[in-house]
């Protein structure tokens, strides 16, 4: 799947991030990373089934897993076109958007990880995880410390610096429920994204973070 070129043409990507190069490169971006993005995703369907059906693996050229090179300039100082790393995402059968549960890998020249939880949920979204957490602070305990999870993954992102309005600063998990984000990642090294048993791997550790994704799911009103 992924190779040691696939990574030296992220590389150079970076230093050519512009449309006349990208353009002259398409079969070298279809070949090392396109092709080999979407036989990962296609080998993940079965994994993802076992253990998270409601999680979907789509290995379509758009629309599907697999991000999009290209990046959203419209709001960003930063006006390069492409992005210089792969996203996948198998995110929730009932999400819209990269905001939904889901699992995420990620692979880059500066970092490679897994990820699994939610980035940025809308406010709704947002509300009602912090809604069981702050009701079933024990529940949410037995998830985030969940042995099988903590041995592979660290929660991640954004957290506000006072509690949010609404809950009791003396919660058993107020710090937790100052988080704008839930998620776990999980690193990786570059020879373990080249390794012929990726996918196992991967497998392996979205497994384990499934009492994060149950609770997720949970406060969110979805199946696991």
């Amino acid at each position: 799947m992924f190779t040691k070129a696939t990574f030296k043409f992220l590389d150079e990507l970076n230093t050519n991030n512009n449309r006349a190069w990208f353009e002259a490169n398409k079969p070298r971006y279809e070949s090392l990373v396109r092709e080999p993005a979407l036989e990962f995703i296609e080998a993940m369907g079965p994994v993802l089934e076992k253990f998270a059906p409601h999680f979907r693996a789509e290995p379509r050229k758009m629309g599907g897993s697999l991000m999009r090179v290209f990046r959203d300039t419209r709001f960003s100082r930063d006006k390069t076109p492409y992005k210089t790393n792969i996203g996948i995402q198998f995110r929730h059968a009932l999400g819209k958007n990269v905001h939904a549960p889901g699992f995420y890998l990620h692979v880059a020249n500066d970092e490679c990880f897994l990820g699994a939880g939610c980035w940025h949920p809308d406010a709704d979204a947002l509300g009602r995880i912090r809604d069981l957490i702050a009701a079933k602070p024990e529940r949410w305990f037995a998830a985030r410390d969940d042995k099988k999870l903590s041995a592979h993954w660290s929660l991640a992102g954004d957290s506000l610096t006072r509690p949010p309005r609404g809950y009791a600063a003396d919660n058993a998990a107020i710090e937790d429920l100052k988080r704008k984000d839930f998620i776990g990642l999980a690193s990786l090294s570059a020879a373990e994204v080249t390794a012929p048993d990726l996918v196992k791997l991967a497998g392996a550790r979205f497994a384990a973070a499934a009492p994060l994704m149950k609770f997720l799911c949970e406060a969110l009103g979805v199946q696991y």
